[in-house]
């Protein structure tokens, strides 16, 4: 087990001298998100994330099918979740694996993942803004591996363009969005979510 605040910069770091020693622009989305004011949830919920989130890269291709963009938002996912689960739950442990869940004294685990990361350019819309879409995949499972609930939240960033405003900061700001648009969607329908306020119910955990 980790603890919440244990997950930093280093990755970060690692992550942007990779990516410079390639061809492509590198873009590593750093941003700041507030935690949302809720009444918390009482119980424990582990989150697990995995090395596929940690890491994930999206990269935007030129119309000859070469590397233009890579954007790195793994650790800027983390940091949203980090920001938001301690305000949504009374406690929260982040977990090295989900088999750690059994003897970390947890109620549910959370296991977020990236289903689809879209990005548009204004150089190629002809639009004048940067806007970024994520779908993402909610899994909580109970301690043992067992289903709890499975379902999608999307979210969505929007940057206009600005004449002194490059490219990678453009879509740094509509990625920080679409986070913290998903941020707000998370918060809203986690509790409306059927098999979650089943769970929630019979935990007792319920307003």
């Amino acid at each position: 087990m980790i603890h919440l605040n244990s997950l930093k910069i280093f990755g970060v770091a690692c992550l942007a001298l990779l990516l410079s020693a390639c061809g492509a622009n590198s873009v590593v989305v750093q941003g700041s998100y507030p935690s949302p004011n809720v009444r918390p949830i009482p119980l424990t919920l582990g989150v697990y994330f995995d090395e596929e989130l940690k890491g994930f890269n999206y990269i935007e291709y030129t119309e000859t099918g070469k590397e233009e963009y890579v954007v790195a938002s793994g650790q800027t996912h983390i940091q949203l979740f980090n920001s938001l689960l301690p305000s949504m739950f009374a406690r929260v442990v982040v977990l090295d694996s989900l088999e750690a869940a059994a003897g970390a004294q947890v109620d549910a685990v959370l296991a977020p993942s990236i289903e689809e990361f879209q990005l548009a350019l204004p150089q190629k819309t002809r639009l004048d803004a940067y806007e970024v879409w994520v779908k993402y995949n909610m899994r909580l499972l109970a301690p043992d591996g067992a289903y709890i609930a499975d379902w999608v939240v999307t979210s969505y960033g929007k940057t206009p363009t600005e004449s002194l405003r490059s490219v990678e900061s453009g879509i740094n700001d509509a990625t920080v969005g679409a986070l913290r648009d998903l941020a707000s969607n998370f918060t809203l329908s986690f509790r409306s979510v059927p098999e979650v306020s089943e769970w929630l119910e019979a935990k007792g955990a319920t307003d």
